[in-house]
């Protein structure tokens, strides 16, 4: 322990307790929980130090990963895993903040749903991009003007994001991490459930939402738009409109909640996938992702995927899209666990080569549980 730190059980009250005893206890604590946090800061930057003259990168996101799961997997209570979670990836936010400022690019406005999933993985010391589309997402990474993108991989209900496919398929762009996020929609507007005329949101939310939807509001005239952040700022400025977007985007822009967790499926998750150069070492806990391309003949894919099965190899994701202006040519998408490092991964990587037209490791990560807005 640090010189000076005394251990937590001596910050006790002794005798009968009593409000002043209690008080002057917590602030003592509060005093001893402010010099731990600064030593650790300083611990960061001295591993970072150590790192650079290493040749290696100064932080690691998988290091913050790891170091959360352990935190987490240890904590006793009272505090709910949520809140330590929450509390944890600030001060991993700010310590990171003092080694490198990131910049951070998502699908915004602010409080949309990648907003939310990026707040979830970097915390508040960061300075967030906000662009229009996923593509200038990717644009800001590949052109060095953000570290990291976060973009929108997967959904539970709707499944894949094309327009993120699509960019891996186009770029050079390396998955780096990715958040798991529990998506729960809400009915935001200025006026009456009975008034709603219009209700705005991306296609994804209102599809998650249709049923829903069919049932409370069959007469609302339902409007895609590019964001969920994009529907409130509508809702707050036309009459007799809604949107389905998250409570702080409600918040954000002044709407009142008119029904909450909307969301047809209780289970709606979308994954992100964090987008960045960095090449994440082996934790132990990891999930690999690839994208591959056959030739367009009987039992191509067949054989591309029995390599899988021969190396023992688990796959968590199986995606198909379409070839960019090649008709009936696919590309394929899965997700394997394993790193890339591990001898099987790449023992299949090398048998899989053999088999496909195009083969892109598109990056190696940690495995992480899922959060809740």
């Amino acid at each position: 322990m640090a010189k000076g730190l005394k251990s937590a059980k001596s910050f006790g009250v002794s005798g009968k307790p009593t409000a002043s005893k209690v008080q002057q206890a917590l602030q003592d604590l509060d005093q001893h929980l402010l010099a731990l946090i600064n030593r650790r800061a300083e611990l960061s930057l001295q591993l970072a130090e150590l790192r650079k003259e290493a040749g290696e990168p100064d932080f690691q996101l998988s290091d913050e990963d790891r170091q959360l799961a352990a935190v987490l997997e240890k904590n006793p209570g009272p505090l709910s895993r949520a809140a330590t979670q929450a509390i944890f990836r600030e001060l991993l936010s700010a310590c990171r903040s003092l080694i490198k400022p990131l910049r951070v690019a998502y699908l915004g406005p602010q409080y949309s749903y990648s907003h939310l999933a990026a707040i979830h993985r970097f915390g508040q010391q960061v300075e967030y991009v906000a662009v229009g589309s996923i593509a200038a997402v990717f644009e800001e990474v590949l052109r060095g003007h953000a570290q990291f993108g976060i973009v929108p991989l997967e959904n539970s209900t709707d499944g894949r994001i094309a327009d993120t496919l699509d960019m891996f398929i186009r770029t050079p762009a390396r998955i780096c991490g990715q958040v798991e996020l529990e998506i729960h929609h809400t009915l935001l507007a200025k006026c009456p459930r009975s008034e709603i005329r219009e209700v705005y949101s991306r296609p994804q939310a209102l599809s998650q939402c249709r049923n829903w939807l069919a049932k409370h509001l069959p007469g609302a005239r339902l409007i895609e738009v590019t964001s969920t952040s994009t529907a409130a700022q509508l809702a707050s400025e036309k009459p007799g409109a809604a949107a389905i977007a998250s409570l702080q985007a409600g918040v954000f822009y002044g709407l009142t909640p008119l029904a909450e967790n909307i969301e047809d499926n209780p289970g709606n998750t979308t994954r992100f996938a964090i987008i960045g150069n960095q090449t994440c070492p082996r934790t132990g806990n990891d999930k690999t992702a690839l994208m591959f391309q056959v030739e367009h003949k009987p039992g191509a894919l067949a054989d591309a995927m029995n390599v899988f099965k021969r190396n023992r190899l688990n796959l968590t994701w199986i995606e198909s899209f379409p070839s960019p202006g090649c008709r009936g040519a696919y590309y394929f998408f899965v997700e394997l666990e394993g790193h890339e490092s591990e001898q099987r991964v790449r023992r299949a990587l090398n048998a899989l080569k053999s088999k496909t037209q195009r083969l892109e490791i598109l990056g190696s990560y940690p495995v992480t549980a899922p959060v809740s807005t």
